[in-house]
């Protein structure tokens, strides 16, 4: 799986889990200021993303910093990158 693809995984999962418009889906978008979520959407956009990418993310302290679209991206690329390694 290509980091685009990964991308795009990540978009289309949580458009259609939190009703959002893709043309907001950019990697500068803000979690709660430009996407409208909030913190109890961030703990279930973490367990959507475990569930789609098989892996558990909820201990680690470094999601809590996450303040961007592209934030998230980089970070699943990097468990996948890790997993994979």
């Amino acid at each position: 799986m290509t980091e685009k693809e990964i991308v795009a995984i990540i978009n289309k999962v949580l458009c259609d889990e939190f009703e959002l418009d893709l043309d907001k889906m950019k990697p500068e978008a803000l979690i709660y200021e430009d996407l409208g979520l909030d913190s109890l959407d961030r703990v279930d956009m973490v367990i959507v993303l475990e569930g789609v990418f098989n892996f558990k993310i909820r201990e680690e302290e470094s999601i809590r910093k996450i303040r961007t679209l592209g934030e998230i991206h980089k970070f699943v690329i990097s468990k996948i990158t890790m997993i994979l390694c």
